[in-house]
């Protein structure tokens, strides 16, 4: 399975759905929230699917109902209105990444696997993790860390970073 929603049933009756409602699941992935909230939408209602990982659209549900659209949430208000979809009756968002991003060992985001480090939600982008290890100065790595990681040590975290990649460096130099 490509993904176990969590609280799946909480999240969906939080919604209090509305059978000609307009809906938006913002985090698409293997499916879960939108399959179940079709099942309580009626015919007149209308459910818009958000995913930037190209994965996702491998669990397109076929129903008139929905429609998946393949970007990042962070441009939902800009597809509604293209829709004439606003205002919408409820939202879900399963923020994070799912348990098909971790096993799946080229996405990159586990140490279980010996993979390259990706962490991509969207392949099509260009930046890695490992571009920003292995790329970023020491000031940006502390603001990375800090801002988006909450990493509590980020200043020895990035400092030793740094010191690893000029150690390697040197021995790489002939």
């Amino acid at each position: 399975m490509y993904h176990e929603p969590v609280l799946l049933h909480e999240s969906i009756g939080a919604l209090n759905i509305s059978a000609a409602g307009i809906y938006v699941d913002a985090t698409f992935g293997g499916g879960g929230h939108s399959k179940e909230l079709l099942k309580q939408l009626g015919a007149g209602g209308k459910l818009f699917a958000f995913d930037q990982d190209a994965d996702a659209t491998k669990n397109t549900i076929s129903d008139n109902r929905f429609m998946l659209i393949g970007h990042n949430f962070r441009f939902v208000k800009r597809f509604m209105r293209y829709y004439n979809s606003i205002p919408v009756n409820g939202l879900v968002a399963d923020l994070g990444i799912s348990s098909h991003q971790i096993n799946v060992a080229e996405r990159g985001f586990s140490i279980r696997f010996d993979a390259a480090l990706d962490m991509r939600m969207n392949k099509e982008t260009e930046l890695t993790a490992a571009g920003i290890i292995n790329e970023y100065s020491e000031d940006r790595l502390i603001q990375v860390f800090s801002e988006f990681g909450e990493v509590r040590n980020a200043r020895s975290l990035a400092k030793k970073i740094v010191e690893a990649r000029k150690t390697e460096a040197a021995e790489n130099d002939p």
